[in-house]
């Protein structure tokens, strides 16, 4: 195959035949039933690797948004006292209407976001899956109820929950938050990001087909500062559970705020990698810039910061470098593509303006650099960069890139190593290799992140996800994503002695 997407009539072929289902997709999911916005605001979804438009969306508003939330108030009437086992059947249809649409999300998220079909069959698709598989276990030994002396300690849904999501990962995002609300008894209002709305549509058609009930589960597309805000600020929306930036994080608690609402968010980062002294270099040094180009660098704990010891510098530029240049940027389609498209051409531009940032602050370019990847004149394609002696203040390594661009930044000594990983705004991920597991053990205490990841370990869903300081509040995944839905109640003398 081409490299060159407009030349490869495979990519065309498989573009319009997965999406000619749902070319049309102005309507949103309201009360059951998919309706016309009140206002129609079309809004093209562009393919970026071909930089063509493929399906088109209408874009919310308020008024959408107050349907939305009607529908969602109204069931939770009902929803909210279901029993346990009514959610776990509820839940195991969900999940079965899902495995028989594995393969077709796949392709969506491809088609929607670039990443290469290989990882979204591997992971993008099968990560909303696993999701629904853990809130079922979870929810099977979960105690809603306590009795402590005469005290009854009870746990309740909170209410209508407004959830927005990114792009990036774009069923992880959604299937983490609806998963654990429905299994806690709230309803759901959803804004996907309309950058890549077109997974999110078919997630819908799942639970109509699973058979929700009607109000539980709703979706309104739209921007931020409209449907997002509107979700945000609604007086009778219980909680939003927010994944974005950090800068929209926080114009999403501040919508918040004046209704007293809980926001939990999973925002930006800039994760360390520390590799010891006493680590395989040359295969830490590999795990690691493929860790941090995977998804094409669009992952918000990527291991972007690689610190490595001052006198093993040459030795990692030069495993980093062979390893940027061999990695295969292309047609998502391709089997061998590693690296597909940035999801939009403002990531693209971002990425772009940050790269010549590193450039102009002096940081030494070893691989990539600015530009498309030689033959490629379309598509939002970039080249897999490399930056060395980086300083932690530059901009390269203090800004979220959020591309396949990484840094190299060396250190002293371990306690140099912990100083310059912790010094950042963010505190999503952390990332520790050593040739000792006590010694790794113990640096990873010391990272001030909500997640970290010894020797290559890779996540558990049955953990939690979620960061410190700038990377956000509350936590994701497992029990502690369902704890996150539910509001504690004490009663007084329920057990009169």
């Amino acid at each position: 195959m081409s490299t060159d997407p407009a030349e490869d009539s495979d990519f065309d072929k498989l573009s319009l035949n997965s999406i000619e289902y749902m070319k049309d997709c102005r309507q949103f999911y309201i009360d059951g039933k998919w309706v016309s916005p009140t206002k129609p605001h079309d809004f093209e979804v562009i393919n970026p690797a071909s930089e063509e438009s493929m399906a088109t969306i209408s874009l919310g508003s308020s008024d959408d948004v107050d349907k939305a939330v009607d529908a969602g108030r109204r069931a939770f009437e009902s929803y909210s006292e279901t029993t346990l086992d009514t959610r776990l059947a509820l839940l195991q249809r969900i999940i079965e209407v899902y495995q028989s649409k594995v393969d077709q999300m796949a392709e969506t998220i491809s088609l929607e976001m670039g990443a290469p079909l290989s990882l979204s069959q591997a992971a993008q698709a099968p990560a909303g899956l696993r999701h629904l598989l853990e809130i079922v276990k979870v929810l099977r030994n979960f105690k809603f109820e306590e009795l402590r002396g005469s005290t009854l300690m009870r746990k309740e849904p909170i209410g209508v929950c407004g959830l927005i999501t990114p792009w990036n990962w774009p069923m992880n995002q959604i299937v983490c938050k609806v998963a654990p609300a429905l299994a806690a008894g709230c309803t759901t209002v959803l804004k996907p990001s309309e950058i890549a709305p077109l997974s999110a549509y078919l997630f819908a058609q799942i639970l109509h087909e699973a058979e929700l009930p009607p109000g539980v589960f709703n979706m309104v597309n739209g921007d931020g500062p409209t449907v997002g805000a509107a979700i945000a600020s609604h007086r009778d929306v219980a909680m939003v559970s927010f994944t974005g930036s950090t800068r929209a994080g926080v114009a999403v608690a501040l919508a918040a705020a004046p209704t007293i609402k809980r926001v939990t968010q999973e925002l930006g980062g800039k994760s360390a990698n520390i590799i010891l002294e006493d680590a395989d270099l040359e295969n830490a040094v590999k795990e690691g810039v493929r860790a941090c180009f995977r998804n094409t660098g669009q992952s918000c704990d990527a291991p972007t910061r690689m610190l490595v010891p001052r006198s093993k510098m040459a030795d990692a530029a030069a495993i980093a470098s062979e390893v940027a240049g061999a990695t295969k940027v292309g047609d998502p389609f391709n089997e061998s593509t590693v690296i597909g498209p940035l999801a939009s051409q403002a990531q693209f531009e971002k990425v772009q303006r940050l790269i010549h940032r590193g450039i102009e602050e002096g940081a030494e370019l070893i691989a990539g650099g600015l530009g498309r990847p030689a033959g490629m004149h379309r598509g939002y394609f970039v080249k897999p960069t490399v930056f060395s002696g980086v300083d932690n203040d530059m901009t390269i390594a203090r800004e979220e890139i959020f591309g396949p661009v990484l840094c190299i930044i060396p250190y002293e000594d371990e306690d140099d190593a912990v100083r310059i990983a912790n010094e950042t705004p963010y505190g999503l991920s952390g990332y520790v290799t050593s040739g000792d597991i006590k010694r790794a053990r113990r640096v990873a205490k010391r990272i001030r992140s909500g997640n970290v990841h010894i020797n290559g370990a890779r996540l558990d869903f049955s953990g939690c996800f979620g960061g410190y300081k700038q990377s956000g509040n509350g936590r994701e995944w497992g029990e502690s994503g369902l704890e996150e839905f539910l509001e504690l109640k004490a009663v007084f003398g329920y057990e009169s002695g």
